[in-house]
């Protein structure tokens, strides 16, 4: 399938499936740095005062509420926990001051923006090196990951023993992935380099390294991916186009499970477990 980087180049990337359940972009400049550059992406800039930008974060506090219910339902209060790739620090100031909480993010652009948000919670510009963890989340970051296995060791050599591993990624299995096709905005090429089906992300992490305890959706990616693809058709009035699709996707998924975006919890097996 070829699909168009509507949201900044006008470029055309394919994607091919490379293995059951995960697909990838073809053909990836050498520096991707250039395609986040831009006052639009909104994972690195929250601080305008427009209504998109007022809606998307109260959206985003909802958000942010059942990632934390989620993470309260595996981990207790203090426990130290790494959010890698945490963008502008919205979660990690959300979480700050319920558990010792750090961060990692190579934009500097970003980590300038969370300085500024957080009280306690540090943010590096490099992966630390000699620390463990309880538990390590990726909000829509393993997607923009292409040593994908050199850096779920990384996070693997860093968890503690039965520490957790919480993934969120888009899925094309979904209704909304599948209604769109080459204008589903999550495949977002060429920032997002991969892309899984429930299968394809359980497989991409070992079972005898990781297990995993459960699968769960997020509500709101239907409607937002769903708003954003009608803006690339150039529907009109596409924020409500967009709500009906995203409305109709979590409907369908209550009963095929096929969410458009998914939260993967996993734990770390101890090495007596293997």
């Amino acid at each position: 399938m070829k699909v168009k980087d509507h949201f900044l180049s006008g470029e055309t990337f394919e994607i091919k499936e490379i293995k059951p359940g995960v697909l990838k972009t073809m053909d990836l400049p050498q520096d991707l740095s250039g395609y986040y550059d831009s006052d639009r992406y909104i994972s690195h800039h929250q601080d305008s005062r427009n209504l998109r930008t007022f809606v998307y974060r109260q959206v985003q506090k909802k958000n942010l509420g059942y990632k934390l219910k989620i993470l309260q339902r595996f981990l207790p209060g203090k426990s130290k926990v790494l959010d890698y790739g945490c963008g502008a620090g919205e979660f990690l100031k959300f979480i700050e001051n319920i558990y010792d909480a750090e961060g990692y993010e190579p934009s500097e652009a970003a980590r300038a923006s969370a300085k500024h948000k957080l009280k306690s919670a540090t943010v590096y510009p490099t992966l630390p090196s000699d620390t463990h963890y309880d538990a390590i989340t990726l909000w829509h970051v393993l997607e923009h990951i292409e040593d994908q296995e050199d850096k779920l060791g990384y996070l693997y050599r860093h968890l503690n023993d039965e520490g957790l591993l919480i993934i969120a990624v888009p899925n094309y299995n979904s209704y909304d992935a599948e209604y769109y096709q080459e204008n589903w905005a999550a495949y977002d090429v060429p920032r997002h380099i991969y892309h899984f089906s429930q299968k394809g992300l359980r497989e991409t992490l070992p079972q005898d390294k990781w297990e995993l305890l459960d699968t769960l959706p997020l509500y709101f990616d239907a409607y937002y991916i769903s708003m954003i693809s009608e803006k690339y058709k150039k529907t009109p009035l596409f924020w409500l186009r967009g709500l009906l699709m995203g409305a109709i996707s979590n409907f369908k998924a209550r009963k095929t499970r096929e969410y458009s975006s998914l939260i993967y919890v996993f734990k770390k097996k101890k090495k007596s477990d293997f």
